[in-house]
């Protein structure tokens, strides 16, 4: 646990670090919004499919 703590206060320290955490937080919010919006649709698009297997 030690390592993860030296390895996150280097990040910090250094300014890179800074700009790697923040395309960090912004990929994993494409993926939250991602996921969420796929869920959504995928019971809309789960429910049209069953109407028209029926249909037919």
């Amino acid at each position: 646990m030690s390592k993860v703590k030296n390895i996150v206060s280097k990040l910090i320290k250094d300014e890179q670090g800074g700009e790697v955490l923040e395309y960090a937080l912004i990929a994993g919010l494409i993926v939250v919004a991602a996921i969420a919006v796929i869920g959504a649709i995928g019971t809309k698009v789960l429910a049209r499919w069953n109407s028209l297997n029926s249909s037919l």
